[in-house]
């Protein structure tokens, strides 16, 4: 373990562009660099390594709101995946001193190991009322190249989210099994699987995850849920998923527009009624298109561990973690075959769905995040129930 108060402050001067001509002159506390991608804020005060390597922010540059950063370090068991995954992260003033006994390096560390930048030095609180105010947009940040025009043109020239796939670049290629919290890579092949590769048949329920982005908590919460998890890329093809014979099928999160993934979404639509299906998040998503629904971009995104959703079937408000910039329009489902469960009380917009025929069910928000802490765990317990009709 390194001494995780040994962190050279490198405070390089750098410029943050938006595409709409805002500038915020900053400071880089990783050193040299450049990064653009869609600018995001995020609300959660804790969290950071979580929301760094979570694969949903593949593309994005996140702004924390809350105003200290850093201050409890970074350590292996709150990784969400095996790599940063966020374009960059913005924050008000960044502690290059962490203290927490957990820590086993300092954030600046961490983000150079992983080939991304850290941004400190501006008026963060500015930036997000700015984005609330004209919504999330492309950005660029250079040290590099200091001039206001050239790093405007170069966030103006930054691809947009949408219309982007982007779940082929946060995911798997190959399939791997989850047990008891690591990844033990598959040679079956893809094309021919069969039953046989399910080592619990008969003991556990066992469940085909698709890997759109997967987050380590959600395979952590469906492994404590009882289930034998095998993780399959998202370009499978629907037969090869009939041929494995699992008990149910998990849809997970990822980055992007849903729209673009439409061999994600032929394959779900596919597989409907097949089995139980449950997806979370993106998943959510690219079930309402393979029920012939629309989705939308938000102006802003929901980007947090606070967001309210009220659960319809029950009354009950449940504190959720969210983190997406796209949401499925209601109105585009026929409500003679799919049931609105979740809303979101700060916008109304929906959070969650049911079939009323088939075993599909889907959440908008993380349920594996746990702010609540426990307020949607039992999500998890329904999926394995209906598993076992």
């Amino acid at each position: 373990m390194e001494n995780v108060t040994a962190d050279p402050r490198q405070l390089t001067p750098a410029l943050l562009a938006l595409e709409d001509g805002r500038i915020f002159p900053c400071r880089s506390f990783t050193g040299h660099g450049e990064a653009s991608g869609e600018i995001v804020f995020n609300t959660g005060m804790t969290g950071y390594q979580e929301i760094l390597t979570d694969p949903s922010y593949v593309g994005q540059m996140v702004t924390m709101t809350y105003p200290l950063i850093g201050n409890y370090g970074v350590n292996p068991e709150d990784m969400e995946s095996d790599m940063v995954r966020a374009e960059a992260v913005i924050v008000k003033e960044y502690e290059s001193e962490p203290s927490n006994y957990c820590a086993a390096e300092t954030l600046a560390t961490f983000l150079r190991r992983h080939g991304k930048m850290g941004i400190e030095g501006l008026d963060t609180r500015a930036l997000t009322l700015h984005i609330r105010k004209a919504g999330a947009m492309r950005a660029f940040v250079s040290t590099m190249n200091l001039n206001p025009r050239s790093c405007v043109k170069k966030a103006q020239a930054v691809l947009s989210m949408q219309g982007r796939d982007l779940t082929r670049s946060a995911s798997t290629v190959k399939p791997y099994r989850w047990l008891e919290g690591r990844k033990l890579l598959m040679d079956f092949s893809l094309e021919r699987p069969d039953a046989g590769i399910w080592r619990f048949k008969g003991a556990k329920p066992s469940v085909a995850a698709f890997d759109f982005g997967i987050k380590h908590n959600i395979l952590r919460c469906l492994e404590a849920a009882g289930f034998e998890i095998i993780v399959i890329p998202p370009t499978i093809r629907a037969d090869a998923v009939r041929a494995m014979a699992p008990d149910g099928i998990f849809l997970s999160n990822g980055p992007g527009d849903p729209e673009p993934a439409d061999y994600a979404i032929q394959t779900i639509r596919e597989l409907m009624g097949f089995r139980p299906m449950f997806g979370i998040c993106l998943g959510h998503q690219l079930m309402a298109l393979a029920l012939g629904g629309k989705t939308y971009k938000l102006k802003f995104g929901h980007r947090g561990s606070n967001q309210p959703v009220k659960n319809l079937r029950t009354g009950q408000v449940e504190i959720t973690s969210q983190n997406h910039g796209f949401s499925v329009d209601p109105a585009g489902l026929d409500a003679r075959e799919v049931e609105i469960t979740h809303i979101n009380l700060n916008d109304d917009t929906m959070e969650g769905f049911r079939h009323r025929r088939l075993p599909l069910m889907a959440v908008q928000y993380h349920p594996e995040a746990s702010p609540g802490p426990h307020d949607a765990g039992y999500l998890f317990a329904e999926f394995r129930q209906m598993t076992q009709q």
